[in-house]
C-alpha cells in the first residue's frame, strides 16, 4: 500500500478496525467533485442552486479545483455555464456570498471531516470557538469531551495536520469565510433548561436547522432519550428514540407542534405529552 495518495500526493491513511486506506485531503481531484457537492449541501455551507450539473461543469472547465476556489467565481464565471442566464447567475453569486457568514459548526461539517457530522460539528465549534484553536488539539484533549471518541478524535487530528487541508483553510479565510462561532444568542426563553432530542426525518427542516433553532430559544440538543429529556421532536421514520421516549412517558412533538413552540404561536409549557 502506498503512502501516498496516487492521485494528489497526500498522506494515505487508515483509522484502526477498518480496512480500508484513504485519503485525507479534500482537495484530491479523486474526490474533488464529491466534496463540493456536499460542501454547498443543505446542510453544510448551503449554497442554494450549487447542485451537482453546476459543479460538474465548475470541474470540468476547470473554474473550480476546490472548495476555496468557489469564493474566487465571479459573475462573468458564472455566466459562461450551460443553461444560465443572468438571473440564474447572480442567484448563484449572491448565494456563494451569503455562505461566507455560515457559522463554524456549518463549515467544520462542510470540509467533510470523516465522522465529524453536523453534532460532533456544533460540539467542537461551541467548544473551541475558532477553527485555529481546533487545528491545534492533541487527540487526548479531544477525547476529554463528551460525545467525541476516539475515532474521531484521530480523525480530527488526522485532517488537520494534512498540509493541503490547512492551505485550503488559509483560502477559505482570505476570500472572507467565517472561521469562528459566535456566541450563542438566546432570543427567548422558551426552551431555557429543556433537552431535546431528534428523531426521523423532518419535512421543513435540516438536523442542523432543528438544533440550531433549539439552541437559539435556550434548549439543548441531546444524541440519546434518557429521563432526563424534556421533549422528543418526531418526524418520519422515527425509529427506536421514539420507542424508548414512549416507554420513558417524554412528551413527544411533532414537527408542527416543536414550530409553534419556537415561533410566536405557542410556549412549550401548553403542549401536553402524547405517548
Amino acid at each position: 500500500m502506498p503512502e501516498n495518495c496516487p492521485a494528489c500526493g497526500a498522506t494515505v491513511i487508515r483509522f484502526e478496525g477498518e480496512v480500508a486506506y484513504r485519503c485525507d485531503n479534500i482537495n484530491c481531484p479523486a474526490r474533488i467533485k464529491e466534496s463540493l457537492i456536499f460542501f454547498a449541501s443543505r446542510e453544510a455551507m448551503d449554497i442554494e442552486g450549487m447542485g451537482p450539473a453546476v459543479v460538474e461543469q465548475l470541474v470540468d472547465r476547470n473554474l473550480v479545483n476546490n472548495v476555496a476556489d468557489l469564493y474566487r467565481l465571479s459573475l462573468e464565471d458564472l455566466l459562461t455555464l450551460d443553461k444560465t442566464g443572468q438571473k440564474k447567475a447572480t442567484n448563484l453569486f449572491e448565494a456563494i456570498e451569503a455562505s461566507k457568514s455560515r457559522p463554524l459548526s456549518r463549515l467544520l461539517h462542510a470540509l467533510g471531516i470523516r465522522f465529524v457530522g453536523g453534532k460532533t460539528a456544533r460540539i467542537l465549534a461551541e467548544q473551541y470557538r475558532d477553527i485555529d484553536v481546533i487545528a491545534t488539539l492533541s487527540e487526548e484533549s479531544l477525547v476529554q469531551i463528551p460525545e467525541i471518541g476516539v475515532k474521531i478524535a484521530t480523525s480530527v487530528v488526522s485532517f488537520f495536520n494534512e498540509p493541503e487541508n490547512l492551505e485550503t483553510i488559509e483560502k477559505l479565510k482570505a476570500a472572507g469565510v467565517n472561521t469562528r462561532e459566535a456566541e450563542p444568542t438566546v432570543v427567548d426563553g422558551k426552551l431555557t433548561g429543556k433537552t431535546l432530542v431528534l428523531t426521523g426525518a423532518l419535512e421543513s427542516l435540516t438536523r442542523s436547522e432543528a438544533s440550531e433553532l433549539i439552541e437559539k430559544h435556550g434548549g439543548k440538543v441531546s444524541s440519546s432519550v434518557s429521563r432526563k429529556t424534556d421533549y422528543v421532536v418526531a418526524g418520519a421514520d422515527p425509529g427506536s428514540k421514539l420507542d424508548k421516549a414512549i416507554k420513558l412517558g417524554v412528551t413527544i412533538l411533532t414537527e408542527s407542534e416543536f414550530l409553534e413552540i419556537v415561533g410566536n404561536k405557542g410556549q412549550v409549557g401548553t403542549m401536553s405529552a402524547r405517548q
